[in-house]
């Protein structure tokens, strides 16, 4: 691993399967282990070494800590957009990665940082030795509602993305590679409207991609979601 990391957190969402147990809050500005999702992401970011970091939210997110006053790190850059989705919004930040590997999480996806390290030294050792574009981070599915489902080969390669039931989903963790964006202006053409129908558009032109299994990784989308992230921030 050379150091060279940028970090983006995916936070334009509204969130509105989460605001009932959240006190109506947006996601990024819920709070776990006595920080918000959006600080905590940023300090876990920082801490595997990735520098700078971009962050995507929409306006009433950047309206409410504005209101707020909530301080957040100087080295985070804050883009405000209101994406209508989420490739969208991973397409928007584009526009200022530096070109190169980067680390992305969504707001909403809580990992331990020993955890987060793992997967990066992992991740930049499988990209060093393949010609991989990129790998995401897969967990055991625990019954989300909204799955995306992730078929691994034996040898880690991404297979497919997708389906009605499997093991593995995705875990909200990528480490990419800025030529991803290649495809932007196709993926537009075509009417893609999720970060997950990109990524599966990717494997179908025959971009490659691995997966590492994170074995202690929470999805925040609902309140027992919540409890779960809880648990997990108090064990980090």
């Amino acid at each position: 691993m050379d150091g060279r990391l940028s970090g983006v957190i995916i936070a334009a969402g509204k969130g509105e399967r989460l605001r009932g147990a959240a006190g109506g809050l947006p996601k990024p500005l819920v709070r776990v282990g006595g920080e918000t999702l959006l600080e905590r992401q940023t300090r876990v970011l920082t801490a595997v070494g990735a520098d700078p970091i971009n962050v995507i939210v929409n306006a009433e997110t950047a309206e409410l800590i504005r209101e707020a006053g909530l301080k957040l790190p100087p080295k985070l850059a804050i883009m405000v957009r209101d994406t209508p989705n989420s490739m969208e919004s991973l397409l928007a930040l584009g526009e200022r990665i530096p070109s190169g590997r980067f680390l992305m999480t969504t707001v909403d996806a809580v990992v331990a940082v020993s955890e987060l390290q793992r997967f990066v030294t992992e991740a930049f050792s499988c990209m060093d030795s393949t010609d991989n574009s990129g790998v995401l981070g897969v967990t055991t599915w625990r019954g989300d509602k909204h799955p995306l489902f992730a078929e691994v080969a034996s040898d880690g390669g991404l297979t497919r993305l997708g389906g009605e039931k499997g093991r593995l989903v995705t875990a909200g963790v990528y480490l990419l590679s800025t030529r991803i964006f290649a495809f932007a202006a196709e993926g537009r053409s075509l009417g893609l409207d999720a970060l997950r129908r990109y990524l599966g558009f990717l494997l179908e032109k025959g971009t490659k991609l691995a997966a590492i299994e994170l074995t202690d990784a929470v999805d925040v989308d609902e309140g027992d979601d919540l409890r779960a992230a809880q648990a997990l921030a108090s064990r980090d």
